[in-house]
């Protein structure tokens, strides 16, 4: 019997008894639209954390004080104070393909302006951060090398600061804030970043220069971390590892008891990114276990099958048909079945990633991987669990079978 005149037999059977079908599909279908939503919504969060680390800037290596250790006592980034100004013109001047440099001090504190005040992150920062970040301003501009060596009293808002302190959309360049009581002139405000990722809003700070943070806010020498960003085509790697051999002769540090850390963008991507993927396919492991329980269905169903129509497989292997048709008639129901849920779930997972998405506000991204594993698995599975009923009908003796009751 031929491929087509098979499915049509099949697909006579399942609608046969369509309540049956339906519900035996709609294992495959809750399965399949499962994974699809879960990788939606995992391949949704890995896209929204490169794009916001992107958004950082590019060609970007961070250098942090910290990963120092005292015998067992380690302590974290920011805990110590061995990393100097002259830390920063030194990796500036001896450490070959950087484009921009930027020193670090940073703190938390009340902003007060002259109708109310704004608990927010001060970044103490060099000139160059702005082209580091490739960041823009809204309104005025961003502070100068003038600036940052006579320590000036000059502020850039983000564009949440600005809006609690002034009002959305104002232009508060030239008015008067405070911070820890001292006076700071607005000169600018920076365009929208949005969340950075797995961190605060980017545009909740308020930017200064570093020496103005050390010596008018903090009272101190030393700076928390460094920004830099490389030249176009000059491998991050390289720029760490020369990075790490300059600062480790410059503190005399012998052995691996750093007192820094160096990162690169691509490590802080690799190692955000590794989390999310972790969680995608744990989740996705998840809801593939519905596809197994909707395989399990067809199975039963396809057994049912084979149980009422013994003497109809009876009948046609007595009138010539063969093992292998009758194998291949319920192989294909059960295919037809698995595929036709596995369809369903398709589309029932993309409407469910697009209303996650608008409702609950998660990113979702469905992949063309996504699809392809999701309808592959399913008629893997109605092979897989279709071939068991299959072969047993195609084992049933014809006298034996027309005798059935």
């Amino acid at each position: 019997m031929s491929l087509g005149m098979t499915l049509l037999v099949a697909l006579r059977a399942l609608r046969r008894n369509a309540m049956r079908t339906v519900l035996t599909a709609l294992g495959m279908i809750i399965g399949v639209s499962a994974v699809i939503v879960m990788v939606a919504i995992g391949n949704g969060a890995r896209s929204s954390i490169e794009a916001n680390i992107r958004a950082v800037g590019s060609n970007v290596v961070n250098v942090n004080a910290g990963s120092f250790g005292m015998g067992p006592v380690r302590m974290g980034a920011g805990n110590t104070t061995s990393l100097t100004p002259e830390d920063a013109a030194a990796i500036r001047e001896e450490v070959p393909g950087i484009r921009y440099l930027s020193p670090g001090v940073n703190l938390r504190t009340q902003i007060v302006s002259e109708a109310t005040n704004w608990g927010t992150q001060v970044q103490g920062a060099g000139p160059d951060l702005a082209q580091i970040r490739s960041w823009s301003t809204e309104f005025g501009s961003f502070f100068g090398e003038q600036e940052t060596r006579t320590a000036a009293k000059v502020a850039v808002l983000g564009a949440v600061v600005r809006d609690e302190l002034f009002g959305p959309g104002a232009d508060p360049t030239g008015a008067m804030i405070r911070i820890r009581n001292q006076p700071f002139r607005v000169i600018g405000v920076l365009t929208r970043k949005g969340q950075a990722a797995m961190g605060p809003d980017q545009d909740d700070t308020v930017v200064i220069p570093y020496t103005t943070a050390q010596r008018k806010l903090l009272g101190i020498t030393h700076i928390q971390s460094i920004m830099l960003s490389a030249e176009d085509g000059v491998p991050l790697d390289r720029v760490s590892t020369s990075i790490t051999n300059l600062l480790r002769i410059r503190h005399n540090i012998i052995g691996d008891q750093d007192d820094f850390m160096v990162r690169t963008q691509d490590e802080m991507t690799s190692l955000f990114t590794s989390t999310t993927d972790t969680m995608t396919w744990l989740l996705a492991g998840i809801a593939a276990v519905s596809l197994v329980v909707g395989g399990i269905g067809i199975m039963n169903i396809m057994l049912v099958s084979v149980t009422e129509r013994t003497r109809e497989i009876g009948l046609r292997l007595s009138l010539g048909a063969r093992d292998v048709d009758v194998l291949l008639q319920f192989l294909v129901e059960a295919v037809v079945l698995s595929l036709v849920g596995g369809t369903i779930g398709l589309a029932l997972g993309f409407g469910a990633s697009y209303g996650v998405g608008r409702v609950v506000g998660w990113p979702t991204l469905v992949s063309s991987d996504a699809i392809l594993l999701a309808f592959g698995f399913s008629a893997a599975i109605g092979v897989f669990f279709g071939f068991y009923p299959a072969r047993k009908a195609a084992r049933l003796d014809p006298i034996e079978a027309l005798r059935y009751e």
